[in-house]
């Protein structure tokens, strides 16, 4: 008895990482878990052998054809070259397998192709955060959310980067062969079966350390003095203040310039601070509140789990650094918030 087909779309440059996953949760044959198991093939996108992105050349019998023919279609990252301009026989051989009834799955930067064949309009889709600000610009009629690892529409599933392709490659088989077997898949591959959280636990605590944008220079000085003062309350009137404008002028040039409020862009400096805390020290939860302007655990718990997707303690667990690198990347964190000096790896 044949098992489900799951087609993976192999395009030139590809990563290597996102193509493996694929093989390792479905090429393996897992019959003793369930029988039958997935029939795995790699669906070269366009004509004769495709080479991923260190180099490995991958010869496969099966095409687009193939591909429109199987009941789980998995597109997986792309170069950027794929993600500007997708192949037209690629998109056009998505929509006939969607239009099938097929399964349509992406992994990481592989969303720009679906968005590209028109599959993600009107739906919510993901990809890796790195990307969100340009797919979201150059997909308005997607819903983008930038923060779960994956994002279930029934028939259309996408992931964020990298990896998640571990995370929506489990979904899969637990969707479609319950929780224990998708739990033994995941112990014999030495990973969680399903982690806390979304993505955005896993973006760079401190953005713009090295480049700011250009509307945000004309309140560099009012958002380092912020910044510097984390740990004190702080209102729009007092920012107002020490940037010598009206409240509603500033308001108003703040939302311009960033994009967001200033009492939003706050909360986000104040966890981004507790990450940093998080990561690099020892102290508690209650004293971590106080540092980041919270003032109590519980306050912190509350806007920690819905900006980062998981609790200070989960967080902490994860990305706590060890003693010999916490003194030498991301360091110097002071009573009044946080200062960089790199003294190299």
């Amino acid at each position: 008895m044949s098992g489900h087909i799951v087609g993976v779309a192999v395009t030139d440059g590809a990563p290597v990482f996102e193509l493996a996953v694929p093989c390792e949760v479905f090429g393996i044959d897992r019959g003793e878990l369930a029988d039958p198991w997935y029939d795995l093939r790699l669906c070269a996108a366009g004509a004769g052998p495709v080479r991923t992105t260190s180099g490995l050349r991958i010869e496969t019998p099966y095409g687009l054809d193939d591909l429109v023919r199987a009941d789980t279609v998995i597109v997986a990252a792309v170069t950027r070259a794929v993600q500007l301009d997708p192949p037209r026989d690629l998109i056009e051989a998505l929509r006939r397998a969607h239009e099938r009834g097929g399964r349509i799955v992406s992994i990481c930067s592989g969303a720009y192709v679906l968005a590209a064949a028109g599959l993600l309009n009107g739906r919510r889709a993901t990809t890796h955060w790195l990307n969100g600000d340009d797919f979201a610009h150059r997909f308005p009629d997607v819903e983008f959310d930038p923060v779960p690892l994956y994002i279930d529409e029934g028939d259309i599933i996408t992931s964020a980067g990298t990896g998640s392709a571990i995370d929506v490659c489990l979904h899969i088989v637990r969707r479609d062969h319950g929780v224990a077997i998708a739990n033994e898949v995941a112990r014999r591959m030495v990973v969680p079966p399903q982690r806390e959280g979304g993505q955005a636990q896993y973006q760079a605590p401190s953005p713009r350390l090295f480049t700011r944008p250009a509307g945000e220079n004309a309140l560099a000085p009012v958002l380092a003095w912020a910044r510097d003062h984390l740990h004190e309350p702080l209102t729009v009137p007092r920012l107002a203040r020490v940037a010598h404008l009206s409240e509603r002028t500033f308001a108003r040039r703040f939302r311009d310039a960033l994009g967001i409020t200033p009492l939003q862009w706050l909360l986000r400096q104040r966890v981004r601070l507790a990450q940093e805390l998080l990561e690099t020290t020892d102290e508690t939860v209650e004293d971590i509140a106080r540092r980041a302007g919270f003032g109590t655990a519980p306050t912190l718990r509350h806007h920690f789990g819905r900006i980062a997707g998981v609790s200070p303690q989960a967080y902490r667990k994860v990305f706590r650094c060890p003693d010999e690198l916490s003194g030498r990347v991301i360091r110097r964190v002071s009573r009044r918030g946080w200062s960089y000096n790199s003294t190299g790896p």
